[in-house]
């Protein structure tokens, strides 16, 4: 169907057909199509093929606590999942499973006796925002802070529809706070008081951990 397409003078056709004909060797060898290493285009191009093997994948080695290093079956892992195109994040389940429960000041003494600095759930989901190219934006109100999750590369008024459409439909501006700067001044009053809140506008592209309050007419 594309090769007769791409007789016609169909260009995208013609490009898809061409793409089609790299891959084949690909996945008549087992490979998978992420190995291939193919640009933003590209991958939208073939997008509607719906390909398994195109997809985002990461792999997660559950090791012991002592595994992290000199582990010759993690290393084997690691290059399996490099030959993939793929990340890997190693976890101790066993000590994930004992901080579950504790509470901040606790974990964060437990992790330091065990030489860590975060939890291995915290390194997996971050790996996996990554991999999806995904991003993190928050509200914050007088009872609660909520975190919203968006694309990288989303616009205000995208992120801004996220929590609801209206809010997308009416965008007017965005009043924004960066994240590192609403942790050192305190909140929004202090951020304000500084001069770190600004307004943004309808290009404005959103940053990981910013802090939005969206105002919108509808």
């Amino acid at each position: 169907r594309e090769s007769k397409k791409a007789r016609s003078g169909d260009k995208d056709a013609a490009k898809l057909l061409a793409l089609m004909e790299r891959m084949m060797p690909f996945l008549n060898d087992a490979k998978p199509v992420r190995a291939m290493g193919l640009d933003d285009e590209e991958m939208l191009l073939i997008k509607p093929l719906c390909l398994i093997t195109a997809k985002p994948a990461m792999y997660v080695a559950n090791v012991s606590d002592t595994g992290f290093t000199n582990n010759p079956l993690l290393d084997q892992l690691t290059a399996y999942a490099q030959s993939q195109n793929a990340p890997i994040v190693a976890i101790c389940a066993s000590i994930e499973s004992e901080i579950a429960d504790l509470d901040d000041d606790d974990k964060g003494a437990f992790l330091a006796d065990m030489g860590m600095q975060e939890p291995g759930l915290d390194r997996l989901i971050r790996a996996a925002y990554k991999l999806l190219g995904l991003q993190t934006y928050f509200t914050a109100g007088v009872k609660e802070v909520r975190a919203w999750t968006i694309h990288v590369g989303d616009t205000a008024p995208q992120a801004a529809g996220v929590i609801h459409t209206d809010f997308e439909r009416g965008f007017i501006r965005a009043q924004t706070i960066a994240y590192d700067d609403f942790i050192t001044y305190k909140g929004e009053s202090g951020a304000k008081e500084a001069g770190k809140m600004r307004a943004e506008g309808k290009e404005y592209v959103v940053k990981d951990g910013d802090v939005l309050n969206f105002l919108f007419n509808v």
